[in-house]
């Protein structure tokens, strides 16, 4: 009988692994550790009183927030000595995926919120549950967790799209970019940048990327120049082009046998920002 319970939970808890690990990584950017966190939950569930649990989902999104908000006070030291901008882990998915308000910018503007902000405003905001959930959800009561929200809201208001692009669209320009950036054609490259377009690359001390980003026309553009140099000399091959983090972009092996993804931020046609990571260590889950 005992064992019948337990395949049930586990049974009960299946369909909701995709969603959970989705929160988890909303809240910490790697596909890893929330992978790991969602797991951690798992074997609270599987020792759980399932009698006393009247809602399966929300008891679980509970235990996934909760794990998420203890990991994040590490995650906050770890990246002080951080080598470089970083960048969250690169989720891609296929063009027929469903679009995600939740893309690259709104992620790394919610890195600048407090762990409970950033919470409250993802649980409220972009799953959408009332703020009596919320509050039981972060432990603090519903007023305080709609002023979380509020200033939360107010931090990333600027990273939020304006309007969904067509993907079909995204990718196309994406497939350009790839084309122009790869073989050197920096005229093309040039007119498909916004005037105040930004280039950041995350290699995490393990590969060459730069230590700042690349801001303006004339900086990226002078980066791509000496990059279209490497690329004639040693290759770039394109793996696909798909959707990263809600943003069209590209997957290539490099000349060092690397992988890599480009992810492109467009405004009004125009590529506004451009979000390349080569760590190594947060490229693995896409092997």
């Amino acid at each position: 009988m005992a064992q019948g319970t337990q395949m049930d939970a586990a049974a009960r808890f299946d369909p909701l692994r995709p969603r959970l690990v989705r929160i988890a990584y909303r809240m910490l950017g790697s596909v890893a550790d929330a992978e790991d966190v969602v797991q951690d939950a798992f074997l609270r569930w599987m020792g759980a009183d399932h009698a006393a649990v009247r809602e399966p989902e929300a008891f679980l999104r509970r235990v996934v927030t909760r794990l998420c908000l203890d990991q994040l006070k590490s995650a906050r030291v770890r990246r002080e000595t951080y080598v470089g901008p970083w960048l969250p882990e690169p989720l891609v998915e296929d063009a027929e995926a469903e679009p995600d308000d939740v893309t690259l910018p709104l992620m790394l503007a919610l890195e600048r919120l407090s762990p409970l902000e950033r919470a409250a405003f993802l649980l409220h905001d972009v799953i959408g549950l009332g703020f009596e959930e919320v509050a039981a959800t972060i432990g603090r009561d519903a007023v305080a967790c709609r002023q979380l929200a509020a200033r939360a809201r107010g931090h990333v208001r600027d990273a939020r799209p304006r309007y969904r692009m067509e993907q079909a669209r995204g990718l196309e320009i994406a497939g350009a970019f790839f084309a122009a950036s790869r073989s050197g054609d920096m005229r093309a490259l040039g007119a498909m940048l916004a005037q105040d377009v930004s280039l950041h690359s995350d290699g995490g001390g393990k590969r060459p990327a730069a230590v700042r980003p690349a801001l303006g026309h004339a900086q990226v553009m002078q980066v791509h120049k000496a990059l279209g140099v490497l690329f004639g000399k040693y290759g770039s091959s394109l793996l696909r082009t798909c959707q990263i983090n809600g943003l069209p972009g590209f997957v290539t092996r490099e000349a060092d046998g690397e992988i890599q993804t480009t992810a492109l931020a467009i405004e009004d046609g125009r590529i506004s920002a451009i979000y390349v990571m080569r760590n190594p260590d947060k490229l693995r889950h896409l092997h």
